[in-house]
């Protein structure tokens, strides 16, 4: 397994990269266990061309958010823009993805 990542908007790059890379068992590890689904659907054919983080937010010691945006263009070749203001919680010294608001 991987290094933590140290904050919140770091467990967030990390998680993109394990998008590219479909690395199910990292996004899952990553999840926190209230709100993790049971696996995670790629789509077939996708192809992600960038992530651009936009803000992080500390609300406390153990709550962060992270605005991002990321891009991908689908397997039929149309572009998709997915931005999300996503929420993280710090449990026993790690961060973990807990849910998210898309825009």
């Amino acid at each position: 397994m991987q290094e933590w990542p140290a904050d919140a908007e770091a467990l967030m790059r990390s998680r993109y990269a394990a998008f590219v890379a479909c690395d199910e068992a990292w996004l899952l590890a990553s999840w926190h266990p209230s709100t993790r689904p049971s696996q995670v659907p790629f789509e077939p054919g996708a192809k992600w061309l960038g992530l651009e983080v936009r803000g992080h937010k500390h609300i406390d010691g153990t709550h962060a958010e992270v605005e991002f945006v990321a891009r991908c263009r689908n397997a039929g070749g149309k572009a998709v823009r997915l931005h999300e203001r996503s929420r993280f919680v710090k449990e026993d010294g790690r961060w973990y993805y807990l849910d998210g608001d898309q825009r």
